[in-house]
């Protein structure tokens, strides 16, 4: 837009400078032109009254001289009376042209080497037509032309510059505003909740600033309700679920056991409907700013203790290896909390009881990657597995739990895989990026699907099913 203007207003400007300087410029020329001959036609005047007088050679002589011999002047007289044509001072026209002003009686100018002449008619005292001749130097016609025209583009340059100074500077309280705007556009996105853009500029910008601002407000406020709905969700629904369901499976069988897990079963079809309901919501966070982070190993060995008494009750054998030593990965504990139980509510979920399972956390140079592996009968199509929404089919399946685990991989650069274990069964991969995370997702393709998607991570996608 700036430039736009800028270009807009040195248009305008050259064209105002052009039709008012070329005509200017050739004013200037014919006044010089006239000027040179009015001079001209004075020092023909000068002689005239001596030729009405006398034609006496000496006396002409001497006239001629005092009224400007210096500047070319010449008088051509006709024969007649007993006298012979006589022509005085130094004639630079042609005869024809003499005789034809003799002819016409009317002063003309004509086209010599070097110049102009104006040859002006005179009436003698016999009745007879003499011309004077006077010689303008071409540098007299043209004098001051020069210096009038570099006044006039020195003129001309300086409104073209003023003109685009001006419009840059407007251009600057235009555009300014606006990339403030486009700023605080992207920071919002970007997940900075606490961007605002300054109202002001233009009427126009200002009202947007004033829209965004507000929109900004209404986005804080939606998140707050949403953060309050999903810990509300998180640690009155599904916390004790949990345990109504651990209970539930050491009951035993008996009309009271039935009617316990009849109960839980219901829970957890009605939990899965709120998470569906939620998932329409579009809320956002920011991403893990530098520093942060936890501690994998600790975090696999918190969940490994709460899954452990689900396992020995449903005869599973379970090994968790690469967790003696502390493991960091720039995630937030919840977070990645939240995707161990969705990995592992997956295995207690789609495999039958005394399904072995293992987790194992290995530690690199820049990643950190995590595998969880069954030997259940495997997922016959990974690809539609990792589609968000889409889930196994099965009653109490929301489809979120992978969608969980991948976009956490993906905010730090990472991906997640989908493979065969060793144990038979399914392998699901887990790779954080530990180096350079900050800026390694902007380039990954995860990250590229995540902006073409526009729906980044929401803490309603951690509220998943729990066995």
């Amino acid at each position: 837009m700036r430039w736009a203007l800028v270009k807009v207003c040195l248009a305008v400007t050259a064209m105002v400078v052009v039709a008012f300087a070329v005509p200017l410029g050739l004013v200037v020329k014919e006044m010089a032109r006239d000027r040179a001959f009015a001079a001209a036609e004075r020092e023909a005047a000068a002689v005239a009254p001596a030729l009405s007088i006398t034609t006496d050679r000496d006396k002409l002589e001497r006239v001629v001289a005092s009224a400007g011999a210096d500047s070319g002047m010449a008088v051509h007289l006709p024969a007649g009376s007993g006298r012979a044509a006589l022509d005085l001072g130094r004639g630079r026209a042609a005869d024809r042209d003499i005789q034809a002003v003799r002819r016409l009686g009317r002063a003309s100018t004509t086209t010599v080497a070097g110049g102009f002449t104006l040859l002006q008619p005179v009436a003698l005292g016999s009745g007879e037509i003499a011309v004077v001749e006077v010689y303008v130097p071409e540098s007299e016609v043209t004098h001051g032309v020069g210096a009038a025209w570099a006044v006039l583009a020195a003129v001309g340059l300086a409104l073209v510059v003023g003109s685009v100074a001006v419009a840059d500077r407007l251009g600057v309280r235009m555009v300014r505003p606006a990339r403030r705007l486009v700023e605080g556009a992207r920071e919002l996105g970007e997940g900075r909740l606490g961007a605002r853009v300054r109202e002001e500029g233009p009427t126009e910008l200002r009202l947007a600033a004033v829209a965004f601002n507000s929109m900004a407000d209404q986005v804080v406020q939606l998140l707050a309700n949403e953060r309050e709905l999903a810990a509300d969700l998180s640690h009155r629904l599904r916390t004790p679920l949990t345990v109504l369901r651990l209970n539930a499976a050491s009951l035993g069988a008996g009309p009271a056991a039935e009617q316990t897990r009849t109960a839980v079963a219901q829970l957890e079809r009605e939990v899965d409907t709120i998470i569906r309901t939620a998932r329409e919501a579009k809320p956002q966070t920011a991403a893990a700013g530098p520093g942060a982070g936890c501690d994998a190993a600790a975090v696999v060995r918190e969940r490994m203790e709460f899954w452990s008494a689900l396992a020995e009750d449903e005869g599973r054998t379970w090994r968790v290896a690469g967790v003696d030593r502390p493991v960091r990965v720039p995630v937030a504990r919840a977070d990645l909390a939240a995707a161990l139980d969705a990995l592992l509510g997956n295995v207690f979920r789609h495999t039958a009881e005394g399904t072995a399972f293992a987790v194992d956390v290995h530690n690199g140079e820049d990643a950190v990657i995590v595998l969880v592996s069954d030997a259940g009968p495997g997922i016959p199509d990974p690809h539609a597995a990792m589609a968000r929404g889409r889930g196994s089919g099965n009653a109490g399946s929301t489809g979120l739990g992978l969608d969980i685990v991948r976009r956490l991989a993906e905010s730090t650069g990472g991906d997640v895989r989908i493979g065969a274990s060793v144990l038979g069964g399914t392998e699901v991969r887990v790779w954080f990026q530990t180096h350079g995370h900050e800026t390694a997702g902007r380039g990954h393709r995860g990250a590229v699907r995540r902006r073409r998607t526009g729906k980044p991570v929401s803490i309603f996608n951690r509220l998943r099913s729990l066995p």
